[in-house]
C-alpha cells in the first residue's frame, strides 16, 4: 500500500470532507470534538487529518491526529458527560497506581529494569472501557434520518 499523504484543505473544504467521509456522526463545525476510543484523546474537527492514499490522486480518508493512532471515524464518539467522567476516573486511578508502583523492577540477575507495566495497565483499562462504545456505535444505524 502506498503511504498516505496529508492533504492541505481550507477550513470550508475540511468541514465538507468531515461531513462527507464520517458516515457515523454529523459535523456542524470544525470546533466540535470527538473522543477517540483507540487512543483515548479528545480530538477536534480541526485536528483530524484528511489524507489520500496515493499521493494526490486517490480517495480521501480521515484519521486521528494522535501520533501512532490508526483510528478512523467509526472509532470516534461524541464526548458525553458519562464518557468524560469515566475517562477522568481512569486517569485518576492510573495516577494513584503509578504513585504506588516502583519506577524499576529488579530481575533475577539483580539488574534494575524500567517497568512498563503501568502503561500496559492503563491501556488494558482503556480498551475495556472503550469496547462497549465500539459495540454500540456498530449497532446504531448510520442514517439518522432514515427508517
Amino acid at each position: 500500500m502506498t503511504l498516505s499523504t496529508a492533504t492541505r484543505l481550507s477550513d470550508e473544504e475540511n468541514l465538507e470532507a468531515l461531513r462527507r467521509l464520517d458516515q457515523f456522526r454529523q459535523w456542524h463545525s470544525l470546533e466540535e470534538k470527538r473522543y477517540c476510543l483507540v487512543c483515548g484523546n479528545l480530538i477536534s474537527g480541526r485536528q483530524i487529518q484528511v489524507a489520500d492514499r496515493t499521493r494526490g490522486n486517490g480517495p480521501l480518508r480521515l484519521s486521528c491526529p494522535t501520533e501512532g493512532c490508526n483510528s478512523i471515524p467509526m472509532d470516534w464518539v461524541l464526548p458525553t458527560d458519562e464518557i468524560l467522567a469515566r475517562v477522568e476516573k481512569l486517569v485518576e486511578e492510573e495516577r494513584k497506581a503509578s504513585a504506588l508502583k516502583p519506577a524499576a523492577v529488579t530481575i533475577g540477575n539483580g539488574k534494575a529494569v524500567p517497568s512498563h507495566k503501568t502503561h500496559h495497565d492503563l491501556m488494558s483499562r482503556l480498551l475495556k472501557f472503550a469496547l462497549p462504545f465500539k459495540r454500540y456505535s456498530k449497532a446504531v444505524p448510520s442514517n439518522p434520518c432514515g427508517p
